[in-house]
């Protein structure tokens, strides 16, 4: 595949490319541009041109085009949900139905958009009236990682294009033809060339020419923290606004009174889901310990119950996407093992027919836990769930803030005063008692302390691109 950029396909400048590669097999299946500088001039000159136009149009011009995009997602989810199983190995169901969440948002996007409105404070004197309107930042730089390719550009695409900007989008190099599909999908829907420009290529190579040059007003970046810290740093350059989501290391906290049932349930599903590679998943489970026995039992019951599907076959989990992600997952095991926890189920490759190819790890439990393990003290960004045992819930409270993390957190409590009380102690963005959903569309999404700055979702999401801007009119009023 080629880059899209000002509504059709091209080549990288150099000529160079980067492999696809499938991560159930490790076989390149496709390549793309390998961008660098002279493209990403190319991709933002294109959105600055284009700019001029979308944002001048109507709130309800650009609905009635993104509505158009809404329903081409829909029609073509079959054909997006094979792009995103082939370069990331998810199951077909899960990257269908990330395609149809992503439309949901993007829909909930262009709503909150006519809902926006301006002010005008009556504290004004005869000839004289104030208005507060807001009006799009510009240009937006919009980096995404491999592991929810699509509904992460959307948290972003869709929020920025329904403001009024226009957008330079680049995807993890796992995972790019997705987006690329998504791009040329919105452009045939009616979506006008240069709003939506997808770049390919490395950080080094084309990101940090991004987030560099001097037009973009806004960068929006969802992934390592290393990253995200160094793309704050260079935004600063050029004064563009930041939205950062930079990960999590999110505890949970099991009481003695929580329903061991739903909270194994939730936590089962919550923490293997996409094989544990997204961002606010149970990583750290904090459990008193007079139902600590118990809560190993039932959880047990149901992370055994869960298969991988090989290769070309069917099963809950798909492969992790690359070597390095499954390389975290191996040394946080091998640590845990190492220092005395034990490994109820999982905890080494999956081998044989139809998994040998591929980067493999079943859902894993590691229990007995301590804080000097690597478990404890990192996000995993795979399947694997530390868990320990603790005194009292307090002990868990001040065990599951001792992080640098805060993005989410779960609470699993009968007793309603003591769980929400728990709620509000945990330093996160997103607290869940007694279940585990996924996060609405409706909500803000983002964390706190390390785990970034900034929110998505909502209205919340479609703000983050408006620019605040006074004006003050004075006119002569009649005798």
């Amino acid at each position: 595949m080629e880059m899209f950029i000002d509504g059709a396909w091209v080549a990288a400048k150099s000529g160079a490319t980067d492999p696809v590669t499938d991560p159930s097999t490790s076989e390149i299946f496709d390549t793309v541009p390998r961008a660098g500088a002279a493209d990403a001039e190319i991709a933002i000159k294109s959105a600055q041109g284009a700019f001029k136009s979308w944002s001048l149009q109507t709130m309800a011009q650009r609905v009635g085009i993104l509505n158009a995009c809404v329903k081409a997602m829909r029609d073509n989810a079959d054909q997006l949900g094979a792009a995103l199983h082939r370069e990331l190995g998810r199951p077909l169901a899960g990257c269908i139905a990330e395609i149809n969440s992503s439309a949901s948002l993007l829909d909930i996007y262009t709503e909150e958009g006519l809902r926006l409105h301006g002010e005008m404070p009556i504290a004004t004197g005869a000839g004289e009236k104030t208005i507060v309107t807001r009006e799009p930042v510009g240009v937006v730089v919009a980096i995404t990682p491999f592991n929810f390719p699509i509904t992460l550009l959307m948290f972003k695409v869709g929020a920025a294009l329904t403001a009024g900007c226009t957008i330079v989008a680049k995807p993890s190099e796992d995972t790019p033809t997705s987006t690329l599909l998504l791009a040329e999908i919105f452009h045939k829907a009616g979506l006008p060339k240069g709003a939506f420009n997808v770049v390919t290529g490395s950080g080094i190579d084309v990101g940090e020419a991004l987030v560099n040059h001097p037009v973009p007003r806004k960068i929006a970046f969802t992934g390592g923290g290393v990253a995200g810290k160094a793309i704050a740093a260079a935004a600063a350059g050029t004064v563009k606004r930041v939205t950062l989501e930079l990960g999590g290391h999110c505890p949970a906290i099991v009481c003695t009174d929580a329903d061991l049932d739903k909270a194994t349930t939730a936590i089962a599903r919550h923490g293997t889901a996409n094989s544990g590679q997204f961002c606010y998943r149970v990583n750290r489970i904090y459990v008193e310990r007079a139902v600590y026995d118990d809560f190993l039992k039932k959880l047990m019951a149901k992370i055994s119950a869960l298969t991988l599907a090989p290769a070309g076959g069917q099963g809950d989990l798909g492969p992790m996407v690359n070597e390095k992600i499954f390389a975290n997952s191996v040394r946080q095991c091998e640590d845990a093992r190492d220092k005395g926890a034990r490994v109820l189920c999982g905890g080494s490759r999956a081998t044989g027919a139809g998994y040998d190819g591929g980067f493999y790890f079943p859902p894993t439990i590691l229990a007995d836990v301590t804080d000097e393990m690597l478990v404890l003290q990192s996000e995993t960004f795979g399947p694997v769930l530390g868990i320990c045992a603790v005194d009292s819930a307090q002990e868990a409270l001040e065990r599951a803030n001792n992080s640098e993390y805060g993005l989410a957190g779960f609470v699993f409590c009968r007793e309603l005063a003591k769980g929400i009380m728990l709620c509000e102690g945990l330093e996160a963005g997103l607290v869940w008692l007694n279940d585990i959903q996924r996060s609405s569309h409706y909500a803000p999404f983002g964390g706190v302390k390390q785990s970034g700055m900034g929110r998505e979702k909502g209205r919340w999401g479609v703000e983050s691109y408006l620019e605040f801007k006074t004006i003050y009119l004075s006119y002569e009023v009649p005798e």
